[in-house]
């Protein structure tokens, strides 16, 4: 197992890095915009026309592989946009860091290719308001291509000492979500690289939203929602895999087993036997994980600022 990374982007992944040698022209609000390429979009001229004219300071595209087309040429094309293109595999927490990397400003707009639709809207007045906010991560309101409302409200819970996540369909702006869905959302770039961003060696994309949401809110940061940032899909919205894995093991040694007391947070002990038996892991296996948690909690100890049992206690009283 890769060494849990204490810092952000400690992952150096191999790429290529084109465009972007140009100003953009018409710039009218000082946020960057990550473009998440995942579908091989037929239509990126459009995608790239659309988003230029909303007044970016710099647009970011990040390639899930290095398999795309006509790069060179749309780079020629359009000049101010950045395409990054990788060479290793990765996954969206990975796309999502080195886009931070390349980004230059405070708050930066994360979407997918598929959300760069005909109504696609993100005018200068909303962002002025988001960058108001100051939080972690602000997110949007999602529309599928069949015009049905997407759950963006979660909220975390336990049922039978298991950790689970809770959808609603009601939203409403200023309401604390547990995470971003599918990534987008606004994000303040000091933020996420403080908070070291997406944790590499958790190869699952579910549960590296999760790792990364859950240790923002303990360790003090918020995602809320605001309703005036809709984007509509252009075609199917992506299906969530939360198998429960090797991935979701680091997730659990992470954000669940740490304990917050006297202003710090550990992982006691005591709590290996409960997470031995709770795995399929062998036994040189199990130690080797709970020991390299450890490690990063003790690291990182006074970055806390609650546990998820306190997190989610306070977060079911607030709703009552």
């Amino acid at each position: 197992m890769n060494t849990i990374p204490i810092i952000f982007n400690q992952r150096a992944i191999n790429r290529t890095v084109l465009g972007g040698t140009e100003k953009a022209e018409m710039v009218k609000m000082p946020v960057d915009c990550i473009i998440l390429n995942r579908s091989g979009n037929q239509y990126r001229n459009f995608i790239f026309e659309k988003i230029l004219n909303h007044g970016f300071r710099r647009i970011i595209c990040i390639e899930s592989n290095d398999r795309s087309r006509n790069l060179d040429e749309l780079s020629q094309q359009y000049p101010s946009v950045r395409f990054v293109i990788p060479h290793d595999e990765v996954t969206p927490g990975d796309m999502i860091n080195m886009g931070m990397a390349e980004a230059e400003e405070d708050f930066v707009l994360v979407i997918q290719d598929d959300m760069c639709t005909e109504t696609f809207r993100f005018p200068e007045q909303l962002a002025e308001k988001l960058i108001g906010l100051n939080q972690f991560c602000i997110c949007p309101r999602l529309i599928a291509s069949t015009q049905q409302v997407i759950p963006v409200l979660f909220r975390p819970n336990v049922k039978n000492a298991v950790f689970s996540v809770e959808s609603s369909l009601s939203s409403a702006s200023g309401n604390p979500t547990f995470y971003a869905t599918d990534w987008a959302g606004f994000y303040s770039r000091e933020k996420f690289i403080q908070l070291g961003g997406a944790d590499y060696t958790i190869k699952s994309e579910y549960w590296q939203k999760m790792d990364l949401f859950l240790r923002s809110w303990l360790w003090g940061e918020k995602t809320l929602i605001d309703t005036g940032m809709t984007f509509t899909y252009s075609g199917n919205v992506p299906e969530e895999n939360r198998t429960a894995d090797k991935s979701y093991l680091l997730f659990y040694l992470k954000n669940l087993l740490p304990v917050f007391r006297n202003g710090k947070a550990d992982i006691p002990l005591s709590s290996f036997f409960s997470f031995k038996k709770s795995n399929r892991c062998g036994l040189r296996e199990s130690i080797k994980l709970f020991k390299a948690a450890g490690k990063w909690t003790d690291q990182n100890m006074y970055r806390f600022k609650m546990d998820a049992v306190c997190l989610i206690e306070n977060w079911n009283a607030g709703e009552e």
